[in-house]
């Protein structure tokens, strides 16, 4: 390589180094809105440039942030678990069948207690929720029957 060879490099480092710092305009396509009020964004893949997979991400709505649990079908289409974003039909279905299984659940636990069930008790944790044998040593040499 000769002199202007290694010129032309540096200033192509230092080209790419300068437009690094500078802001991008990230715009995606808007593919729908859930319930709770996250728009849901889509840049689509370009095998062209070199991208060979979609960039999928969500904008919650002001005052929330992104800790709050979003529905299943969004979730999977943004962990490219499926390649249509789901239809607003099948969000509403589903919605359905959770309000139903939570009424369905309420009813159950109702009728259990009115049948003189009790509520249920929360198990111990811990090293003391573990069974204990006297077969097997418990760290004590003096109360293991194979040191007596």
């Amino acid at each position: 390589m000769s002199s202007g060879e290694y010129r032309q490099l540096w200033k192509i480092v230092f080209r790419n180094f300068i437009n690094s710092f500078k802001p991008r305009q990230i715009t995606g396509n808007n593919m729908g809105k859930d319930y709770i009020g996250n728009i849901y964004y889509e840049i689509p893949a370009d095998p062209s440039v070199g991208k060979r997979k979609p960039s999928r991400w969500y904008d919650p709505p002001k005052g929330q942030d992104f800790l709050d649990p979003i529905p299943a079908e969004w979730e999977a289409w943004l962990r490219m678990r499926r390649t249509d974003p789901p239809t607003q039909e099948e969000i509403a279905n589903n919605l359905a069948i959770a309000k139903l299984k939570k009424e369905n659940a309420a009813k159950i636990e109702a009728k259990r207690l009115a049948e003189g069930g009790s509520l249920p008790t929360t198990p111990i944790k811990g090293a003391e929720s573990f069974p204990t044998y006297s077969e097997y040593h418990t760290g004590d040499p003096e109360n293991h029957p194979r040191y007596k």
